[in-house]
């Protein structure tokens, strides 16, 4: 069978981070990495959770349901910190931090949460993170702010059309350099008869004047830049630690209001992942992203979105456990009590986890991973489960 997909971003986002879709994390409850979770899932304990953790979805209110039944799998997956939390206003900008000027877009949206925030480090010669799209009155309010000031660098976290499409007007405008870790690109190269299906979401124009590879640093009038490879998002998704602030600008790598999103072939969770783990090494205690408050307790919290994505993997293992199944069959599974709107995002962001476990060699599947195939653990036959 065929299964046919179709995405906007805005369904992407509300799949990616949304924490009232349960999608019970097994290793949470059993405190065992997902390759021993198979071997424990027929057990008593686990059978009467997973049996609370089906009423518990079943309630209108499932997380204060959870609170009061002390359902083991439901308070683990509602577990990460998320802070909503937003106090920026399109056309004024506000000091977040020591020599951090923030301006956000008037971009609202399920993708975007309250807009793209515009940062501006330093003062007098100044550099630009992420102009934000092609929007005239952000740009107009973005260039207010630095009125008086120069503009020396531009730098771009990726090449998502709500971060880089500004930068033409504004390098027209102040002359500034433009850095980052390269044009846009796919995570992967397509597979036989796969279409790029994010291309509308990417600023395929974008080309920086200096491009930056992992550790180089950029130093400006006050301030030291260094780069951080992050892929995951996008294949070029590139992190600005700001040495003088000890602070980490995240992009939408780390974002404190939501997960990120996953999507093949834009982004892979192998390079996702990696990237987390490479950033929950580093001591910034505070991350600026591209949407939404800071990241307060850096550290900490990477370790909760990590948590949160081998969840998700437990889960999709355990339905394996049972048998061969395609991701229609893993996202009904997985994403217990989902929206029916929403199938499509899951699908992709169980194809992101499905592609991750066939590199590590824990599942199979005939053929490149796709959206149409069939999946089962490594060491088993391809045999359909109930």
């Amino acid at each position: 069978m065929v299964f046919a997909i179709s995405v906007s971003l805005t369904v992407l986002n509300e799949i990616a981070g949304a924490p009232e879709i349960p999608a019970p994390g097994l290793h949470y409850y059993f405190k065992q990495p997902p390759h021993r979770i198979l071997l424990r899932a027929a057990a008593p304990g686990f059978r009467r959770a997973r049996e609370s953790h089906t009423k518990c979805i079943g309630a209108k209110r499932p997380r204060a349901l959870a609170a009061q039944s002390k359902c083991a799998i439901c308070l683990r997956m509602s577990d990460v910190p998320f802070d909503k939390s937003f106090d920026l206003v399109p056309g004024h900008a506000k000091q977040v931090a020591p020599g951090v000027r923030a301006l956000v877009a008037n971009n609202p949206g399920p993708f975007t949460y309250k807009g793209t925030v515009s940062y501006i480090i330093g003062s007098g010669k100044v550099a630009i993170l992420d102009p934000g799209p092609d929007d005239d009155a952000h740009i107009g309010a973005l260039l207010d702010a630095v009125r008086g000031e120069t503009v020396t660098h531009i730098f771009v976290t990726h090449t998502h059309r709500d971060h880089s499409p500004a930068v033409p007007k504004v390098k027209t405008a102040t002359g500034a350099k433009v850095f980052a870790e390269g044009p846009h690109r796919l995570a992967r190269p397509l597979h036989i008869g796969e279409t790029r299906r994010l291309d509308a979401s990417a600023d395929m124009d974008f080309a920086p004047d200096v491009k930056l590879a992992d550790g180089d640093v950029v130093s400006g009038d006050g301030w030291t830049m260094e780069a951080v490879t992050t892929a995951g998002h996008t294949a070029n998704h590139m992190a600005y630690a700001f040495k003088e602030a000890d602070l980490l600008f995240a992009g939408d790598h780390v974002m404190a209001w939501s997960t990120t999103i996953v999507a093949p072939p834009d982004g892979a969770m192998t390079d996702y992942m990696a990237s987390l783990q490479k950033l929950a090494r580093r001591s910034e205690p505070i991350y600026l992203p591209g949407h939404g408050a800071p990241v307060r307790d850096a550290q900490r919290y990477v370790q909760f979105l990590i948590k949160h994505r081998q969840g998700r993997e437990a889960s999709i293992l355990h339905r394996l456990g049972k048998g061969a199944a395609d991701i229609p069959t893993i996202v009904k599974a997985v994403y217990i009590g989902l929206d029916p709107r929403l199938v499509g995002a899951a699908a992709l962001s169980t194809l992101a986890h499905m592609e991750d476990l066939v590199a590590r060699g824990i599942i199979a599947t005939d053929g490149p991973p796709s959206i149409e195939g069939t999946y089962r653990l490594a060491d088993r036959p391809l045999r359909s489960g109930g």
